[in-house]
């Protein structure tokens, strides 16, 4: 089975990245519209499953129309427009799906937002990790000027060696100030995505734990249900529906209606029913007989439902090579995390003798200072691998979908 090594952040207290995978999620503008899109997708459904509006219409007699039973005074007309069977069940189908299709979208806008958040995230903790460690490069290096400057005195060493400590100094305290202006922008950055004052300040990992996880089965369910294809997926069904309600369409449309006619009485004669008013019920029929309009919305809905299936063969081949190339990086890092490892230890088993020996004969202090300048660089290495490996997780999850 394929393995590949998962690192879990552990913090000693405040909040996780899950707690701000929270806030992000209640606070971020953009998916909070993504989220008001759908929710405005779903009031789409009423409207289109509705009957239209029945007419009602009135009319005055401004010179009496003469019947057998009395002048008509007036005319009331109510009618209601019925769609063909099935017509409104097709729309709403319609106007579902793609309401359903926009909630998919979401889901991937918030899954999207968690790997955002991670990005920016986790190169706070390698800031925070590189200040440590070069604060503790400027302690050690202050040691070394002071061994160094009493064997100058002592007449065990040159003034070369103290000279060649503070030169490093210099160039650590520069470093160091530089790391820590960096924060500002870093945080400026976090912080946008909660929707929070840029300086804001975050919990960040102390330490960090080495899992292991299998991710074949990660990737036989990866086009399975992926938000994206599931969206694609749904506008599909929703163009279909779009093409079963345009055919629908072209059939006539029925419509029932009644008419109430007021009458006044005779007074010239007496005739049976006189003045009496008149009930008449009517029927009504759309005659669709121009056609083009009904041919270009099927067409319209057959060629989206192509578009649509086009879009999600194309993104099923992004997710599959972007997959290989997510798992490519976290193998890549953790290959890097495992040799800076060794490198570390190694560096510091040499620094040891090399300082060891310095102490006994005052020379090769350029070696000494050579090697901690190494042991520097495989430390800040190694930290930078584990944000790199912690980001590639982020975009692994993002692109598998992981909850």
């Amino acid at each position: 089975m394929t393995i590949i090594f998962v690192l879990t952040s552990i913090l000693s207290n405040g909040q996780t990245l899950e707690d701000y995978f929270k806030v992000a999620a209640e606070n971020n503008p953009g998916l909070l519209s993504q989220y008001k899109d759908f929710e405005a997708a779903l009031q789409k459904v009423p409207q289109v499953k509705a009957l239209p509006d029945p007419n009602l219409s009135f009319g005055y007699f401004i010179s009496p129309v003469e019947t057998r039973v009395g002048p008509q005074k007036a005319r009331f007309s109510l009618t209601q427009m019925f769609p063909w069977f099935g017509t409104l069940k097709a729309q709403g189908d319609a106007a579902a799906l793609m309401a359903e299709a926009k909630y998919q979208s979401f889901l991937d806008a918030r899954n999207k937002l968690y790997y955002e958040v991670s990005a920016a995230y986790f190169p706070l903790y390698e800031l925070k990790e590189w200040v440590r460690i070069e604060e503790d490069n400027i302690a050690i290096l202050e040691s070394y000027r002071t061994v160094s400057n009493t064997k100058f005195k002592n007449g065990l060493g040159s003034l070369v060696d103290v000279l060649r400590v503070d030169v490093l100094l210099k160039e650590a305290r520069t470093n160091l100030g530089i790391l820590k202006h960096k924060e500002i922008p870093l945080l400026a950055s976090f912080n946008k995505l909660l929707d929070r004052k840029e300086d804001e300040q975050i919990n960040i990992p102390e330490t960090f734990g080495v899992n292991v996880l299998p991710i074949d089965y990660v990737k036989d369910s990866l086009v399975v249900d992926h938000p994206l294809l599931n969206s694609l997926e749904l506008k599909v069904k929703a163009a279909a529906a779009s093409e079963r309600a345009a055919l629908k369409q072209g059939l006539p449309k029925v419509g029932v209606g009644l008419d109430y006619v007021m009458v006044d009485k005779r007074t010239d004669m007496v005739v049976p029913d006189n003045g009496k008013d008149v009930l008449m019920p009517m029927v009504t029929l759309s005659l669709p007989l121009f056609r083009g309009k009904y041919r270009a919305a099927e067409k319209e809905a057959q060629l989206m439902q192509e578009s649509y299936a086009l879009q999600k063969k194309e993104v099923t081949n992004t997710l599959k090579t972007n997959y290989e190339m997510a798992v490519f990086d976290i193998r890549q890092q953790t290959d890097l995390i495992s040799l800076f490892d060794e490198q570390i230890m190694e560096s510091e088993q040499a620094l040891n003798l090399l300082f060891t020996a310095y102490g006994n004969s005052g020379k090769d202090f350029e070696e000494v200072l050579r090697m901690q300048q190494q042991l520097l660089k495989y430390t800040k290495l190694k930290i930078s691998a584990l944000t790199q490996y912690e980001i590639a997780l982020a975009k692994f999850n993002y692109i598998t979908a992981k909850k």
